[in-house]
């Protein structure tokens, strides 16, 4: 594993790779029903969030990869009122849906960014590939999640297609196939791993949250697109912080989530997560 902190300078860097980011999305969510559809500014969440991935320098073709079941028809039918390519493929296997999308559409260098991500900051996605495309051919895999150091809610992950070639063929474990990415990051002896931590120096992966899982989440993302896309849709890190430092109550609405994630269901099975990389939910009476 090699851990980099890095800041692009050159965004409008040229690659003869074609690269396409995939946005897993579909409505099927235990904890926050059909939460992709949610509204934001006016459009479904999962549409805002594919505006703000499209203005990345670096996000080459973007397209929803959402679930064959019924009950996805609206993701695919506002896909195409938006102009969106979308895929459709298996509701729990997501490891195979990335890669039969990828292969769909052609892509030689893979981007995954989830869904529960709708205010992702455009200049860190853009940092994560860059620094993949800088290095083109020592990596396989590359982002900002291994250890993680941005807020929750900036998810970067960029993989080649061989390498996605390979997980797709040899995976077997059920969280592996679910999280699509596992078996990159649990086998470092197999794949060539790099990791993009942010560039201020800082860890608020486990304090500062937005990302999208719970009501409450949803009131955060809410209350900062309302009052930040005024003066720019696409409002970064900078502002974000920016405007909790004045307003720190607004923290406080899903205060109790942050650092809680996946991870803490399969300590047991995972290698190279640690209890400190998770949290169980607090409980509120």
């Amino acid at each position: 594993m090699v851990n980099c902190f890095i800041c692009v300078k050159k965004r409008h860097m040229e690659t003869d790779q074609h690269i396409v980011t995939i946005i897993q999305t579909r409505t099927g969510s235990t904890r926050l029903p059909a939460k992709a559809l949610l509204p934001l500014g006016g459009k479904p969440l999962f549409v805002r969030l594919v505006e703000r991935v499209r203005q990345a320098s670096l996000s080459g073709d973007v397209v929803v990869a959402t679930t064959s079941d019924e009950e996805d028809n609206i993701i695919e039918q506002l896909c195409l009122k938006e102009s969106i390519p979308c895929f459709r493929g298996h509701p729990l296997d997501l490891l195979d849906r990335h890669y039969q999308a990828a292969a769909r559409f052609g892509a030689e260098v893979v981007v995954k960014i989830p869904s529960d991500c709708p205010i992702i900051d455009v200049g860190t996605i853009d940092r994560v590939l860059g620094f993949f495309l800088e290095h083109t051919g020592q990596f396989d895999y590359v982002s900002n999640l291994h250890p993680a150091t941005y807020p929750d809610g900036n998810d970067v992950e960029v993989f080649t297609m061989e390498a996605l070639t390979t997980a797709w063929k040899n995976s077997g474990k059920d969280f592996e196939r679910e999280h699509t990415t596992p078996y990159f990051w649990e086998n470092p002896g197999h794949f060539r791993t790099g990791n993009v931590s942010w560039e201020t120096g800082l860890d608020y992966s486990m304090s500062h949250r937005w990302v999208l899982d719970y009501e409450e989440d949803y009131k955060v993302i809410q209350a900062l697109y309302e009052a930040l896309s005024g003066n720019d849709p696409y409002f970064g890190l900078g502002a974000i912080l920016s405007f909790l430092d004045k307003n720190p109550l607004i923290c406080k609405l899903n205060g109790r989530y942050a650092g809680v994630n996946w991870y803490r269901h399969h300590l047991e099975e995972l290698r190279t997560i640690t209890p400190a990389q998770t949290k169980a939910m607090s409980i509120i009476s």
